[in-house]
């Protein structure tokens, strides 16, 4: 299993890493939220040139706005942990673009899920399926900042990154508000 080489891998990262304490404010007073691609993982950071410390980075299926969860994520961000700009990050070639929910509905089936109770949700809605991956950074972007939790004073910036090349071009410039 999984679980095992990620146990052994830790126990050798303990074995050889040299730790110091760290705030748990973010040192660029910034918050991403982006898609949880996995190819994203360590080259998200390494395109933007952040490192341990510098975001609050929240990861979600297609970095989209569904429900609160979220929004709430950003809140605290601004409000408890001292975020001053709020960056969405979409990528090319995302697994949410154009998710299919009857695909998703089948594969819960198949796993035992009842299926009165997968009626009981727009599944379309409720997995984060985007049309576009650049339409959805800029009506995420409009989602945040119309909530009515969030403030107009920090500014939110939508951009989208090439998952082969790392270029980030910038659909929302929050620095426009």
């Amino acid at each position: 299993m999984v679980i095992d080489e990620v146990l052994k891998a830790n126990e050798e990262f303990v074995a050889n890493y040299e730790g110091s304490p760290m705030s748990h404010l973010p040192q660029k007073k910034l918050a991403i939220l982006t898609c949880m691609d996995t190819r994203l993982t360590c080259f998200l950071p390494e395109a933007l040139g952040i490192g341990r410390g510098d975001v609050k980075l929240i990861r979600n299926a297609g970095n989209t706005i569904v429900g609160e969860d979220a929004i709430r994520s950003i809140a605290a961000a601004i409000y408890s942990l001292g975020c001053e700009e709020v960056m969405v990050i979409g990528h090319t070639d995302c697994g949410m673009a154009g998710a299919d929910a009857n695909k998703v509905k089948a594969k819960m089936i198949e796993y035992g899920i009842d299926e009165a109770e997968i009626d009981k949700v727009d599944l379309t809605e409720w997995i984060g399926a985007i049309p576009d991956e650049e339409q959805n950074v800029i009506e995420t972007v409009e989602k945040i900042k119309t909530h009515p939790l969030i403030t107009d004073k920090v500014p939110i910036h939508g951009l989208i990154i090439d998952i082969v090349s790392g270029k980030l071009d910038v659909l929302v410039d929050g620095r426009e508000n």
